[in-house]
């Protein structure tokens, strides 16, 4: 068994519990030290007491601390798994709000109407640069897990910038692919895949079922049964966003022979691409949607500290029972790379980390990339991808590297003016006026000091 520790930041959050659940099914890390941190006392006992409530249900005696001390979270850490959201219902929500007045609209806006918009992404990149130089100096040799977004542009400046830190950025939306053999109605059997891109546009170049090619078989889906699979799911459901086999990810699919996965085309996406989301007859057709979601997301998040602190009240409640995580691992990739490091168990996983031996052709090779990448004592080690098409390319070098690119340059430089042209990439942007009218009115948040300073 590894005796190792495991600082959780952001342990308030709503992903502790599935962490703590993949602990608890995978016996090799049951003597590790899991140190939860978080900056709220409130939600931080909260967690505690939940998560010592579910490890009792399981019968598993985790050795689980609590600390509002950052450092003290991260001294002699092994792996530090980051899921702090810096108040964000709020940040989010306001700024939201502000947008839509605007005339800002959902669909293809990655840096304003989206859960990554620039206000927010300042606030996340400060604390995971500031997480990074205490892990330098109190936990050099740990791994960093980063699970809270912004994973794209965080992996990119966080690599390019402190090329000691040992990390990776996570996202559970490739899981979206082990739909594809479900919907297809194959046996259960061995699934194996290959998805490459960058983080929230990642793309199906592979896939097989028993060592049968799946691309075949889901061109005769398409001809033969996809009308009467689409016909059993409810108008504008949201089960686009976990189903590669909706409407609009085959459209996508005809056109450009690969197949959209997790995020990429749906509206944790930011509705990409915004052509089948111009206006509600248009997303009626395609099954889809691109406002509601996000109101539902906030209202989830916003509302989690509350609902950890009616299950700890409340004695009664068995906790296994509220998230019905069944006894199996969750799915999320954190616990299976602890596993694989300390263990030496080699496997496969899904990472997000800078393209530094062009896994993706085509990405510029200090850039992120999401692609497989082999995990074991060795450590961390990407995996060359199957070339993506060229189109796919343009489009991924348009929509995301190119914004992200400039992001990151006016955070680097504080400067507005940077700033602005990141807000008139944006397609719902008119004119410099309209750019500079929403930078006014969501740095005249009163809580904007910081971010008013940083820019001026």
């Amino acid at each position: 068994m590894a005796n190792i520790k495991i600082a959780v930041i952001g342990a308030g959050g709503c992903f502790v519990v599935g962490l703590i659940h993949d602990i608890c099914v995978t016996p090799s890390l049951h003597q590790s030290t899991i140190s939860f941190m978080d900056i709220n006392p409130e939600r931080l006992d909260n967690s505690y007491e939940l998560c010592k409530r579910y490890c009792a249900e399981f019968g598993v005696n985790l050795k689980i601390e609590k600390t509002l001390d950052r450092r003290a979270a991260l001294a002699g850490a092994d792996f530090v798994v980051t899921i702090a959201l810096v108040d964000g219902p709020r940040r989010l929500s306001e700024g939201w709000r502000i947008a839509r007045e605007l005339g800002y609209k959902w669909p293809g806006s990655y840096h304003i109407l989206y859960d990554e918009p620039f206000w927010l992404n300042f606030y996340q990149l400060r604390l995971f640069e500031d997480i990074t130089r205490d892990m330098l100096e109190l936990c050099p040799q740990a791994w960093h897990l980063l699970v809270s977004n912004p994973v794209l542009a965080a992996t990119t400046w966080l690599q390019r910038k402190y090329p000691r830190c040992r990390m990776v950025g996570l996202c559970h939306g490739f899981a979206a692919a082990y739909a594809i053999p479900k919907g297809l109605g194959l046996p259960e059997g061995k699934f194996d895949f290959e998805i490459a891109g960058v983080n929230h546009f990642v793309w199906l170049t592979r896939a097989t079922h028993e060592g049968r090619d799946i691309f075949p078989l889901l061109q005769q889906w398409l001809t033969r049964e996809a009308r009467a699979y689409w016909d059993r799911k409810e108008p504008r459901a949201w089960y686009s966003c976990s189903d590669p086999l909706c409407p609009k990810a085959m459209d996508l699919f005809r056109q450009l022979g690969v197949i959209p996965i997790g995020d990429t085309a749906n509206w944790t996406g930011a509705s990409w691409p915004w052509w089948y989301h111009s206006d509600p007859e248009v997303e009626k057709f395609w099954q889809t949607e691109s406002e509601a979601p996000w109101f539902e997301y906030v209202k989830y998040i916003k509302n989690t500290p509350r609902r950890y602190q009616e299950m700890v009240a409340d004695k009664s409640r068995k906790i296994a029972d509220e998230f019905k995580l069944g006894s199996n691992p969750s799915g999320e990739p954190m616990i299976p790379i602890m596993e694989a490091i300390t263990q030496d168990r080699s496997r496969v996983i899904i990472v997000n980390m800078l393209n530094r031996e062009e896994y993706v052709e085509g990405i510029p090779r200090d850039f992120e990339v999401e692609i497989p990448a082999m995990v074991s004592r060795r450590g961390i080690q990407g995996l060359k991808t199957t070339p993506l098409p060229r189109p796919m390319l343009a489009h991924i070098l348009r929509d995301r590297v190119a914004p992200v690119e400039m992001e990151l340059s006016a955070y680097e430089q504080g400067r507005r003016a940077l700033l602005r042209q990141l807000i008139l990439m944006d397609k719902w942007t008119r004119d410099l006026q309209h750019a500079d009218d929403l930078i006014d009115a969501i740095f005249a948040l009163p809580y904007h000091a910081e971010l008013r300073e940083h820019y001026k």
